[in-house]
Order: structure tokens, then C-alpha cells, then sequence
């Protein structure tokens, strides 16, 4: 945890000096950043942490990255910038409670799209993701990242890149906190297998209420063990 706390540190300190180096250049708009060479050494920073805080940026729709052309300031005013880059710079470390909140609300939304606008592709991704995570379980080996794999097919069929995006972003924090707290316990990862089903079945059906309500009770002792351990 220790390591995590000051890995997001030096992530807040890249953010901030990015910040601080668009105001003393009085860059604009579609003006863009040095490169992350150039940024790396001047911050004097890993390469890799530096591509996380801009990756972090990109999230937030601060700055756009383009391929073989570099990293771009947002068509935002300044003025909302440094604003942001503040809130972001304030932004607690979510608690296990906060990501699985997040979690719920953004799937039980998402697989209710996933269900109205899936495609045949969607469909077989989501069966493989569920064979993986099915073969796992049978051979009594740890099944939680093929479980979120699950879920991140179904999130991806909803056809919200933003909703997607946002999946994204959390699950690795997830699978830490599924792995620490030791969640899963065998008869769950069996339980879960029905579960998924149920989830592909109403997905299937295009049936946007069945699969939420199937999300629901997948997400019952989850959600209970959240509030229980408070």
C-alpha cells in the first residue's frame, strides 16, 4: 500500500509540474507538449511515469494523445485547466467501498446497452471470456482476472466508449483488492459461473431488464461484503 500511496505521489508531482510548465509557456489550446523524452528528463522522472501522468491527463480530457505526432493541450481554456489539474491533484485514493459503488453503477447501466446493442462479435467474446474464466474455476485456480475480463466484454458491447474507458481505469485497483481480501473463495467462483451465464443468456435475448436484474444478483454478495466489512 505504501508503494501505491507514493507511486500516485510522484504521479500528482509529474501532473503538477505539466501544469506548471503550460503556464509559464503560456501554451494554448492545440499547442503542443515537448516530447516525453524531453518532459522525462526535464522533470528528471522514469519514462513510465511520466506516460502515466499524461495518460492520466488524456483520461480526464486534458490533454489528447496522436500517434507518430505527440501530446496535445485539449481544446479547454486554461483557466478550466489549472481548475481540473487542482481537483485532480485533491483527489483521494478511492477505498475498496468506492470502486465497488462505481463498479455496480456503471455495470448495471452498462449491460443493460450491452443487451439493446450488442453484435454477434460482442456475443463471442463474452462466451470466451466466460470459457476462460469457467476452465479456471473447474481446475481450482484463481479465476478473478478472467472474471473482470467477463465484465469488461460486456462493458465494451454496451458501445460506450466512455463507459468502457471507465471499466478500464478501475479494474486493475479492483483485481488488487479482490486478490488481497481474498473475495472469491471457491463454492463464489462455482456460484459465478451460473451467474455469468445468466448474464450472457439475457445479453443474448436482448433482454436489457433480465440482464440487469442477472447483474444484480451476481453483484449481491459482493456488495454485501463491501458493507459488511465497514
Amino acid at each position: 500500500m505504501l508503494i501505491d500511496i507514493e507511486i500516485q505521489e510522484v504521479q500528482k508531482d509529474i501532473i503538477s509540474k505539466i501544469r506548471d510548465l503550460i503556464n509559464l509557456k503560456n501554451l494554448e489550446p492545440g499547442d503542443k507538449l515537448p516530447s516525453e523524452r524531453m518532459l522525462a528528463e526535464k522533470f528528471a522522472v522514469s519514462r513510465s511515469n511520466l506516460r502515466e501522468a499524461l495518460q492520466t491527463l488524456e483520461f480526464y480530457g486534458l490533454v489528447k494523445s496522436i500517434p507518430q505526432s505527440g501530446t496535445f493541450i485539449a481544446d479547454i481554456g486554461i483557466t478550466a485547466l489549472n481548475g481540473m489539474v487542482d481537483d485532480i491533484l485533491n483527489l483521494p485514493v478511492p477505498s475498496f467501498k468506492d470502486l465497488v459503488e462505481a463498479r455496480i453503477f456503471l455495470e448495471l447501466k452498462g449491460v443493460k446497452l450491452a443487451a439493446l446493442r450488442r453484435n454477434d462479435q460482442d456475443i463471442m467474446d463474452i462466451e470466451n471470456a466466460l470459457a476462460n474464466y469457467t476452465e479456471k474455476v473447474i481446475r481450482g485456480e484463481d479465476a478473478v482476472e478472467e472474471d473482470l475480463l467477463f465484465h469488461l466484454a460486456v462493458a465494451k458491447a454496451s458501445k460506450n466508449p466512455t463507459l468502457n474507458t471507465f471499466m478500464l481505469k478501475i479494474t486493475p485497483e479492483i483485481i488488487n483488492n479482490f486478490e488481497k481480501h481474498h473475495i472469491c473463495d471457491k463454492n463464489t467462483a462455482f456460484k459465478g459461473i451460473q451467474e455469468h451465464k445468466d448474464i450472457l443468456d439475457a445479453i443474448k435475448e436482448q433482454n436489457p431488464s433480465q440482464a440487469k436484474e442477472a447483474m444484480k444478483k451476481h453483484f449481491k454478495n459482493l456488495y454485501q461484503y463491501c458493507y459488511n466489512t465497514d
